[in-house]
């Protein structure tokens, strides 16, 4: 009996050893990340702005199918102050819906765009939003297709 009770007694040790080592590693891990929201709330409260944070939007509404009318489709351009982000288009029919997401990289689309994302875009980086028009005509911004992927 009393060898029972010793093994029983190693056994929770190991049990609490290995608790007490994986807690360790998470309050790390949140001391880390509440080091890492202080630094950025000193950031903007001093007035520095956050190249990541995102900052330029633009969202087109537009009929992407026939059988469908009241601008119920859209592209939304997120992009941060580098020209990162990202640009969601839903395309919305009668009977489903089908939602994209595409990476851009330095203001440059990594997948084709269709043109609509790429009106969005360019409405986004030039700072036209948040609402714009496929009527609006926006300047292109450099030379070359914007629309195509990236090499």
């Amino acid at each position: 009996m009393l060898v029972a009770v010793a093994v029983a007694g190693l056994v929770a040790g190991v049990a609490g050893l290995s608790i007490a080592v994986v807690a360790h590693n998470r309050v790390n891990q949140v001391v880390d990340e509440c080091g890492e929201m202080l630094r950025r709330q000193l950031q903007v409260a001093s007035g520095a702005a956050d190249e990541r944070a995102l900052r330029d939007l633009a969202i087109v509404h537009y009929d992407a199918l026939k059988e469908m009318s009241g601008h119920r489709s859209f592209s939304l351009a997120l992009i941060n102050a580098v020209g990162d982000g990202v640009v969601v288009s839903s395309i919305n029919g009668r009977t489903e819906t089908r939602t994209y997401a595409k990476s851009v990289q330095a203001g440059h689309p990594v997948e084709r765009l269709s043109p609509e994302e790429s009106h969005a875009l360019r409405a986004a980086r030039l700072g036209k939003g948040p609402v714009v028009s496929l009527d609006d005509p926006l300047a292109d911004f450099g030379s070359g297709d914007r629309t195509s992927a990236r090499a």
